[in-house]
């Protein structure tokens, strides 16, 4: 019997986490499989390893505790691949040496999938001179457009890998054009971006005062420090970014402050790292703890979080000694402090199946309340680990103690780790979970909201048909089990309907508990007034958050996946996708990622007086449920069509990637006229073995429904879907215009993609 609890998650364990052979043929046959093999993996290290992978595929078992997606697919694979989801690399030098050292570095990262996080703020500024050279200095920007073409590169030799983090100092010189680089619409699109917000600078803007913009002690400029404030906030609020992570607070809280110094996060922003900083994640699934939903006996069992978080805090400390890097300094770095993120998801689920409307001060309580059980659960688990197996090899216990994060911890946890050290330097941090949520039967994301309710989500058919699936919030579902129709409580809220300040608040009730920091986007509507949406911002850092994310539909990130108003005001409905009905061509402004499969056609042509015939194979890719051609291969024995063939294909897969009306192809090729006369293929005259090929891709537009016939709609896409918005952006997985923010990250409505890797 299958242990998946909607189509959706078994679709998306199949293509995301179920172990396959080189060839596709699966290893995993079930997804109990797949968690047997997790917890064999894990358990390897242990000096008794049957009795504990018996432990760990019971936390694993009915979605209860999930791993990060990169242990998930990668532990027990027999694969060199990382385990670890992001990285914060080594601090940048400001020498051209030795900035392309750090490039190289980055490029060998990402090149093993794995997300990276830089602070530009050690480069000189543009225009400071450059000594023994005669020459001024092009600023960090610069080299930050590096960066973005080098991952540019890397994604193009594959799927999609990971995504980047840039960040710079509130009082760098080049700060201003960092705040607006976003703003072209074509730059820096492999990064997000976020400013080092300092304290002095927080009570500079409150008090309206002076701000230097300073390097290596010298001040560049002097402006109004909320003028610099407002510019960022305006940036953000025009075009989603930068955002905002208070740097000091980060520092100030964490538990290393005695031995390391935080200046980059990971590209989601929850985990505030050192240089060659790794982050290894998981999540509790508060979904799965509730007994009695929607009952009045409704309540979490703390019990079984307590028995669940102990053996996550085993498994993931397990993790670093299974796991491989792509440098030895990130290896190293993990071993000295042992780092893990455990976090949580199904947040907003469990709230409504206790009653609590997500937002409210009821919600917040007993979300903090939460966090705090999980903390202490971690902290002790992880003090039993270094009984047994000793503490991290930096710990020093009464620097450790001092650190601002453990002056709150109770009492008798402080006293343990006193007395028997810890295992882990840090514990806990709440990562993005779009993916993992939705294997886990599209529980709610992280301590998101729901985003909505219900959405359609088209499914390819193995046909190339298209069928249309209802993909249900996991509370919505039970209570739609337990009460059939009866409509949604009023305390049902969801990310449409959600006032920006209750993001806030459930954020800020999180962070007190979380040692790292939380992603979360706080989704703010269209319509939203500048000084409410800077209210924002205030409000998270008088409420003690550790940084702030938001996102506002604009006209360069492109508009979201929407819901009918309808859903927004009455709960029960189900939010539809939301575009215009036309029949405009799709331009893109950059070629579509190659998904790692496509399904196609080959197609054989004889051409007289060739001695071998050509096999023509066409590939294609799905958009919001429409098939389009991606890419076109040309195969033949006769050597003498080699050099053309190959160019023709390049050029003819160039053009089809980058979207739009590609009929003229068709056109272009039919034609072409050879001097040397052409042939009679099935009763037709066809001018050129070029004419041909271009006949072969006709037939099969029109096979796929993209034309409507012989010569029909060449001169347009009669089959293309209206983009949302003038930049719209396609999901790199499926080419569904269907992206969301979730947690700081691009995340797909229809097949769950995250662009965070």
């Amino acid at each position: 019997m299958s242990r998946f609890s909607a189509p959706i998650a078994e679709q998306i364990w199949d293509m995301k986490y179920r172990l396959k052979d080189i060839d596709g043929t699966p290893l995993d046959n079930t997804v109990e499989d797949t968690w047997r093999r997790i917890a064999r993996a894990l358990a390897r290290t242990e000096a008794d390893p049957a009795a504990w992978e018996d432990r760990f595929y019971a936390a694993l078992e009915d979605f209860r505790y999930l791993p990060a997606g990169r242990i998930t697919a990668g532990a027990g694979s027999g694969r060199s691949v990382t385990l670890f989801n992001c990285f914060v690399m080594g601090t940048i030098p400001d020498s051209l040496s030795g900035i392309f050292q750090m490039l190289k570095e980055a490029a060998l990262t990402m090149q093993q999938g794995g997300g990276i996080g830089y602070d530009f703020s050690t480069i000189r500024p543009r225009g400071a001179e450059v000594k023994g050279v005669a020459a001024d200095a092009s600023g960090p920007l610069s080299f930050m457009d590096v960066w973005d073409a080098m991952c540019r590169t890397i994604m193009s030799a594959g799927s999609r890998r990971g995504a980047m983090m840039a960040t710079l100092r509130c009082d760098h010189p080049d700060i201003e054009a960092f705040i607006d680089a976003k703003k072209d619409p074509a730059r820096l699109r492999m990064f997000n971006l976020s400013v080092l917000v300092t304290d002095p600078f927080m009570a500079a803007v409150k008090a309206d005062g002076p701000w230097d913009l300073v390097f290596g002690g010298r001040v560049y400029k002097t402006l109004d420090a909320r003028d610099l404030w407002n510019r960022i906030m305006q940036s953000t609020y025009q075009v989603a970014e930068p955002g905002v992570i208070f740097i000091e607070r980060i520092n100030h809280l964490n538990n290393l402050a005695y031995c390391e110094t935080i200046a980059a996060t990971n590209p989601c922003g929850e985990q505030p790292l050192p240089p060659y900083g790794a982050c290894l994640l998981g999540s509790v699934n508060l979904a799965r703890l509730v007994s009695d939903p929607f009952g009045p006996g409704a309540v979490l069992d703390l019990t079984a979080l307590d028995d669940l978080v102990r053996v996550a805090v085993r498994m993931m400390d397990n993790v670093i000694d299974c796991s491989r890097f792509p440098l030895p300094e990130q290896a190293a770095e993990a071993q000295a402090k042992r780092r893990i993120g455990l976090g949580v998801t199904g947040l907003a689920d469990a709230l409504l199946m206790l009653g609590l409307r997500y937002g409210s001060e009821a919600a917040a309580a007993q979300t903090e309340s939460w966090m705090r059980a999980i903390a202490r659960s971690a902290y002790l688990a992880s003090v039993d680990l270094a009984r047994e197996k000793g503490p991290f090899p930096l710990f020093d216990a009464e620097r450790y103690l001092a650190s601002g994060s453990l002056t709150h911890m109770d009492d008798d946890v402080r006293a343990a780790i006193r007395r028997h050290g810890i295992r882990n330097a840090l514990l806990t941090s709440v990562a993005p979970t779009g993916t993992i949520s939705l294997y886990a039967g599209n529980v709610s994301s992280g301590i998101e909201p729901v985003f909505a309710y219900a959405y359609t989500r088209k499914v390819l058919q193995k046909d190339g048909s298209r069928t249309a699936e209802e993909v249900v919030d996991y509370a919505v579902q039970m209570w739609r089990d337990k009460f059939g129709d009866a409509p949604l409580p009023g305390y049902f809220v969801n990310a449409q309907t959600l006032p920006p300040l209750d993001h806030v608040r459930m954020q800020a009730a999180a962070q007190k508990w979380i040692d790292s920091s939380i992603s979360k986007t706080i989704n703010c509507p269209a319509d939203i007034s500048f000084d409410d949406f800077k209210e924002v911002y205030m409000a998270a850092w008088d409420q003690g958050c550790k940084g702030c994310t938001t996102y506002r539909p604009n006209a360069v990130t492109g508009s979201v996946l929407t819901v009918t108003e309808a859903s927004a005001t009455a709960p029960g409905e189900v939010p539809e996708p939301t575009r215009s009905e036309g029949a405009e061509v799709v331009y893109l402004s950059d070629p579509l990622d190659r998904p790692a499969a496509l399904e196609g056609q080959t197609y054989k042509v004889k051409w007289p007086g060739s001695e071998h015939a050509l096999y023509i194979t066409i590939n294609d890719i799905v958009i919001t449920g429409h098939r389009r051609p991606f890419e076109v291969f040309i195969n033949s024995k006769n050597m003498e069509h080699f050099a053309w063939t190959v160019a023709l294909t390049r050029m003819i897969s160039a053009v089809f990637r980058r979207g739009g009306d590609i009929s003229f192809v068709v056109e272009e090729l039919k034609a072409v006229f050879d001097p040397r006369g052409g042939a009679w293929m099935e009763g037709k005259y066809i001018p050129s073995i070029l004419a041909a090929i271009g006949g072969v891709i006709e037939n099969h537009l029109i096979s796929i429904g993209f034309i409507g016939g012989e010569g029909m709609g060449l001169k347009s896409d009669p089959r293309a879907e209206v983009v949302l918005a003038s930049r719209a952006r396609t999901c790199s997985s499926c080419g569904s215009y269907d992206l969301r923010m979730v947690e700081g990250c691009m995340t797909c409505g229809s097949c769950g993609h995250s662009e965070c890797g």
